[in-house]
Order: structure tokens, then C-alpha cells, then sequence
């Protein structure tokens, strides 16, 4: 009993406070797939795929080009009229996409 009321504590504790709405995020995501896809997957060289990532490192890499402590051309400039709930969307979508790792064989 004790040791599923401590991890039923620590999921809470990991969970995001303010998880977004990833079909609000997969609508918002239209205007990022120039760059990053729809599907997540990187249309440029010089831009990541985004499909699978860590939700709380989206909402944090978005936040920060958002309020310039973290600097890109592109990305400054794009994230500047997302609202917290833009970021939350966005970041609960593109952590939410499915990707499979194949290693060489």
C-alpha cells in the first residue's frame, strides 16, 4: 500500500502542470511545418524534428525563444505571438507524435 502511494506521488509530481490540447497544437502546428513537418520531421537541414520530444523541453524552448533568452533568426520571430496556451498546444502535439527507432542493422 505505502509503495503505491509513493509512486502514484511521484507521477503526480512528474506530470505537466499545464498539459496543452494536442488537437488545438496539430491545428496551431500549420504555420511550423514549412520547417518542422506536420508530421514532426525536420523539412530543413537546419531545422530538428520535433515528433517525440520531451513536452516540458518544447513548452521550455518555445518559452525561451519567446522571451529571447534563447536566440534564432527564425524561431524568434515565429514564437513571439504564441500565447502560453499556443505553446502548451504545440508542445503537447508535437511530444505526442508517435516515432519509431530502427537501429542500422
Amino acid at each position: 500500500m505505502t509503495r503505491t502511494l509513493a509512486l502514484l506521488l511521484v507521477l503526480a509530481a512528474t506530470a505537466p502542470a499545464d498539459a496543452g490540447d494536442a488537437k488545438a497544437g496539430r491545428a496551431k502546428a500549420v504555420s511550423c511545418q514549412a520547417c518542422h513537418g506536420l508530421d514532426g520531421l525536420s523539412k530543413l537541414p537546419d531545422a530538428p524534428n520535433l515528433a517525440g520530444q520531451v513536452e516540458p523541453y518544447l513548452v521550455k524552448a518555445l518559452t525561451e525563444f519567446r522571451n529571447g533568452t534563447r536566440k534564432n533568426e527564425v524561431m524568434s520571430v515565429a514564437a513571439q505571438d504564441l500565447s502560453d496556451a499556443d505553446i502548451a498546444n504545440l508542445a503537447a502535439y508535437y511530444s505526442g507524435i508517435q516515432i519509431d527507432v530502427i537501429p542500422p542493422g
